[in-house]
């Protein structure tokens, strides 16, 4: 699993000009899937961002968690993060996992994140046309892939 994680003053999902997610102070997370990723990719990557230390504490140094300053996330799928740009200018998805495998291990993801931070996860909608808008503060934009776990 590879995944964007960007903390938020504030981020919205709209499908077809209805807003389906929408959140305050939290974590966006762009979550791609791919075939070789297994529940434990998931439990690892769940507990990473719940544990991230990026908010800001009394003396303005990032060292609290999302539990901790009590934040909102939306997770949003996006398969594009397994763009291979190595030949031509056309991006290959072969590593991205097709909608029967993606979309159980992106619901299952979001059910985890949901469960270790005690509270509704939002999402877009997998496959759908999203308008993502999102405010980054900081900014704070982290990277995390679970096969390479930096």
């Amino acid at each position: 699993m590879r995944a964007v994680i960007q903390r938020v003053s504030k981020a919205s999902v709209t499908i077809e000009g209805e807003k389906v997610a929408n959140i305050g102070n939290g974590l966006l997370v762009l979550l791609g899937v791919e075939n070789e990723d297994t529940q434990e990719d998931i439990k690892w990557l769940s507990n990473k961002i719940i544990n991230l230390r990026v908010f800001n504490d009394a003396n303005n140094v990032m060292n609290e968690s999302l539990l901790q300053v009590d934040g909102n996330v939306i997770v949003v799928s996006q398969f594009t993060l397994h763009a291979s740009t190595k030949k031509g200018n056309r991006p290959s998805y072969i590593k991205a996992a097709k909608p029967n495998i993606a979309i159980p291990m992106y619901e299952a993801f979001v059910k985890q994140l949901q469960n270790d931070l005690g509270k509704t996860v939002q999402t877009g909608e997998f496959g759908a046309d999203m308008k993502v808008e999102l405010l980054n503060d900081g900014p704070v934009t982290i990277i995390i892939d679970t096969k390479i776990k930096e």
